[in-house]
């Protein structure tokens, strides 16, 4: 049997009734300080494009798509990570960061998926000194509920959102796109390998097409996705913003 952790997780193991877990108050994980890309998922969409461009990343040469949140314009920079370490509220806090440090895993026998999902840890917030999330009858705990009930929302909207993101490769709505942005020396930097639904695309769609993507709840995240994309520009500003005090 195996389970396979998250980016930034290292190594996880299945949660015990009996496992106490560190969880520090407010505490964002160390992970997120380089992070310049975040994966979200649909059911975020509006949310988060009040504050991030929300872009479609694949990794198998355009076969599959899954949504991300753009954090920074270089790699390894998070424009809403404080020198602290620690994200800015003001903006929205994607799921991924709050349920950390769980996560749900899927299984793998002899490198097959099986149906199976069990909830996750990660191992080095496992600690005596934590906090214990069962009572002795094994009963849960206030907080472990409200944790649960992420753990389960998230993990349902992962699998939504890869079915809205193959409803819209099959519809051929996805184009590359690439986008030029000045940064603080007035130097230009251009971020490539992204993908966005094509407006053009969009408005030749079929008229049953169309309706299919408005009955599944699609549209209107197609629309703050392209809504979104204006935040390009806001993180040139974040980032000039923070230049400015470093020299400061």
């Amino acid at each position: 049997m195996k389970i396979t952790a998250p980016y930034g997780y290292d190594e996880i193991v299945p949660l015990r009734k009996t496992h106490r877990v560190l969880m520090p108050a407010g505490s964002t994980p160390a992970f997120c300080r380089a992070l310049n890309a975040l994966a979200i998922t649909g059911a975020e969409f509006t949310a988060a494009a009040r504050d991030y461009p929300i872009v479609f990343a694949s990794l198998d040469r355009a076969r599959s798509f899954a949504p991300v949140v753009v954090l920074g314009l270089d790699e390894g920079e998070n424009l809403f990570v404080d020198a602290s370490g620690e994200w800015d509220r003001s903006a929205y806090f994607p799921a991924f960061v709050r349920r950390h440090p769980f996560c749900i895993s899927k299984l793998y026998v002899d490198g097959e998926p099986r149906s199976e999902r069990v909830v996750c840890v990660a191992k080095a917030y496992v600690d005596d000194s934590g906090v214990q999330l069962f009572d002795a009858q094994g009963r849960p705990a206030a907080r472990w509920g409200a944790l649960e009930r992420l753990l389960a929302a998230y993990e349902a909207d992962l699998d939504l959102t890869a079915q809205m993101c193959a409803a819209l490769a099959r519809l051929r709505l996805f184009e590359p796109f690439s986008m030029r942005v000045v940064g603080e020396d007035l130097a230009e930097i251009k971020l490539a390998g992204m993908y966005r639904v094509g407006e053009a695309r969009l408005r030749d769609l079929k008229p049953a097409s169309h309706k299919v993507l408005v009955a599944k709840g699609f549209m209107g995240r197609i629309y703050a996705h392209l809504h979104s994309l204006e935040n390009f520009a806001r993180l040139a500003a974040l980032r000039v913003r923070r230049a400015g005090a470093g020299r400061g």
